[in-house]
């Protein structure tokens, strides 16, 4: 079990639901491979906002950065979430380009920094949004769960295309939601 399992049983989420428990199970193999899905899952899973909520036009690049820097998305995602995904970014690029060694607290920051992001995405996105708290405990895994998972690469043209038709529904629902999300405090200290 890990903090991401609730994202597999929500259709909508399923172009993001294995990047994020992939991160998490990778943390015991290999945590630069943890900060580099934790990356992953979060740009699969802002490229899927982008697809699905009509007030997110489509950049003229989408390539990460481009989306995090898309003024509309972070009027929508507010300062402190915005800090976390940067965190996210900058610990994954660091992993992805072998600068200074990852180490696992670092890790451990970015999957909860990716848990608060899923979690206001499912809350503003998600008709039946349930609150939940980051485990700790839970990244405490058998070989058995962290070895028993799968990842795709996702295309935000094609991810858009397919989501056309919920686009309304799901923006209106961010309209609603949005707004009343408490957002946790950011920090950077572990």
């Amino acid at each position: 079990m890990t903090n991401f399992d609730f994202l597999k049983k929500i259709p909508e989420f399923q172009v993001f639901a294995d990047a994020a428990v992939s991160a998490e199970l990778m943390l015991h193999i290999d945590v630069d491979a943890c900060v580099i899905s934790c990356r992953r899952a979060m740009e699969f899973a802002i490229k899927w906002m982008f697809s699905i909520d009509k007030d997110l036009k489509m950049p003229h690049n989408d390539s990460l950065v481009c989306l995090l820097e898309d003024e509309d998305f972070a009027a929508i995602v507010g300062k402190d979430m915005l800090r976390r995904l940067e965190y996210i970014r900058k610990i994954g690029n660091k992993a992805a380009h072998g600068e200074d060694k990852v180490v696992k607290q670092q890790a451990e920051l970015c999957l909860e920094n990716l848990f608060e992001f899923l979690d206001f995405v499912a809350y503003c996105y998600h008709k039946n949004y349930k609150e939940r708290e980051f485990d700790r405990k839970l990244l405490e895994l058998t070989l058995e769960e962290v070895l028993d998972f799968v990842t795709e690469d996702v295309d935000l043209q094609t991810l858009r295309e397919q989501n056309e038709s919920n686009r309304e529904e799901f923006t209106a629902r961010r309209n609603r939601h949005c707004s009343t999300y408490v957002a946790r405090p950011y920090s950077d200290e572990f």
